[in-house]
């Protein structure tokens, strides 16, 4: 338990056929390289499984749902090679959430920062909190939000994201993201926010799974090139965290927390 607290983890239970992902960091629900791969593959592995009907991503505790890409991990990097396979772990995640025959709904109880953001808009149906402010603060820091930015932009419109993007250090709160179409629904507490989450994946747990596979193709259309895609937006942002500008922007960062 201890090792958990200290590194985090990806556990996953499934009943009556809701299946309910949930990850956890210490730091703002950061994810490091290993999570994020643990993370897609349980969401792959819950995707081509006949017992799950739908999937419930959700974050640990209860302050932000997911501070993104973990910068302790990415200081370390020495080469492009390692860089661009940090970044394909969000790539990865999302992919895996695309190509799932099953509906993902997104718990969002709370901030999400530039890698949280992209899986939030990848989630087919997000339902957050009130306190669910988001903001993709990767131009800041000198990378951009490549690989995230398909999903981001396919969900709130070129405006919105350009918007967002560019804007690096503001947040925008969670009336914002549900008018721009990132949240489904917004509720004032947990306790509500969990009541509809429960309500939906039930209902979703007793639809027609071919009905509902064919749709999330539908939804889909038009990504079927994000394999590729996303690569090589990872090698982009890659190359740019090795960059003198991002390597300092990242000391700055970690000398304030």
């Amino acid at each position: 338990m201890l090792q958990e607290l200290k590194e985090g983890y990806v556990q996953t239970e499934t009943h009556q056929g809701i299946t309910t992902i949930e990850f956890f960091h210490p730091k703002g629900n950061s994810l490091p390289n290993k999570n994020v791969e643990a993370l897609a593959k349980e969401i792959h592995f819950a995707g081509s499984h006949a017992e799950t009907k739908v999937i419930i991503l959700k974050s640990g505790g209860d302050k932000s749902f997911c501070a993104g890409a973990s910068f302790d991990e990415l200081a370390d990097m020495k080469t492009e090679a390692e860089a661009t396979q940090f970044f394909m772990g969000f790539a990865n995640v999302i992919n895996a959430i695309r190509k799932s025959s099953k509906f993902v709904i997104g718990r969002i109880h709370g901030k999400c920062v530039g890698g949280g953001v992209g899986i939030t808009a990848a989630v087919d149906y997000a339902i957050a909190t009130a306190h669910a402010d988001i903001k993709l603060s990767e131009l800041e820091m000198g990378i951009g939000p490549f690989v995230i930015g398909p999903a981001v932009e396919r969900k709130i419109g070129t405006a919105a994201f350009s918007a967002l993007s560019i804007d690096a250090t503001m947040w925008r709160n969670s009336d914002w993201a549900k008018r721009k179409g990132m949240f489904a629904e917004v509720h004032e507490t947990v306790e509500n926010m969990d009541e509809s989450i429960f309500r939906l994946a039930n209902h979703l747990s007793h639809n027609s799974p071919d009905a509902m596979a064919e749709m999330k193709k539908m939804l889909w259309h038009g990504t079927e090139h994000w394999d590729e895609l996303l690569r090589e937006r990872a090698a982009i942002s890659g190359k740019l965290a090795l960059g003198s500008f991002t390597k300092k922007a990242i000391e700055k960062f970690r000398a304030k927390v």
